[in-house]
């Protein structure tokens, strides 16, 4: 059964952040919101994990998880980032933008792309979710909480317990979460190509 968190959205409880911190670190997986929708949330290197998203969300081996970062600082330790591409993404964060970014030796090969060497990066404007961050001290691994079959992510703490308590370990609400995952933007070859439109303003990448 996951245990619930009402966590206030302006001014976090740093007990509660501290125990859904101490859930992640024991390897648990966690639904948190953001500031496009509610997302999936496990460490790095807890397989596990992944392997219960996939099973949530009906995935297959190719999908694409993205590394949920503090700050530019600690994006920076995990893709490599270009002159030309460095302010342009620097200016997007923190924003409800992925970027798709060659990654460094810190990320674990499975979590690249099998042929390009990429990973998908991004960095939250959301109070709870950089509280969670600042307190684990390393990104989460992540994935929008989208249901199979369902046209939309949920939005609501209550209903995603509902739907999925006896598979996350916990549950973060901090009130009503958006429907729109982030805008996708590739920026592997140096140069911004949008693959997908959501919460973000794509038009500085137009």
């Amino acid at each position: 059964m996951a245990k619930y968190f009402d966590v206030h959205p302006a001014n976090p409880q740093r007990r509660a952040i501290a125990q859904i911190v101490e859930i992640i670190q024991s390897d648990g997986l966690i639904a948190y919101p953001t500031d496009s929708c509610f997302a999936f949330g496990c460490r790095l290197g807890n397989r596990a994990a992944i392997d219960r998203i996939r099973e949530i969300r009906k995935l297959d081996a190719g999908h694409h998880f993205t590394l949920v970062c503090r700050d530019f600082a600690q994006l920076g330790q995990f893709v490599h980032i270009n002159n030309a591409s460095f302010r342009a993404i620097k200016a997007a964060t923190p924003g409800s933008y992925t970027f798709i970014l060659p990654a460094t030796k810190e990320v674990p090969r499975r979590l690249m792309h099998p042929r390009k060497k990429t990973v998908g990066v991004r960095i939250p404007d959301h109070v709870v979710a950089q509280a969670i961050l600042g307190e684990l001290g390393e990104p989460l691994l992540s994935s929008t909480l989208l249901l199979p079959n369902e046209p939309e992510p949920l939005t609501q703490g209550w209903e995603i317990k509902e739907a999925l308590d006896n598979q996350l370990d916990a549950v973060v609400d901090s009130g009503e979460c958006g429907t729109e995952p982030t805008t996708v933007i590739d920026y592997s070859d140096g140069e911004p190509e949008i693959l997908r439109y959501g919460a973000g303003d794509p038009a500085r990448f137009e």
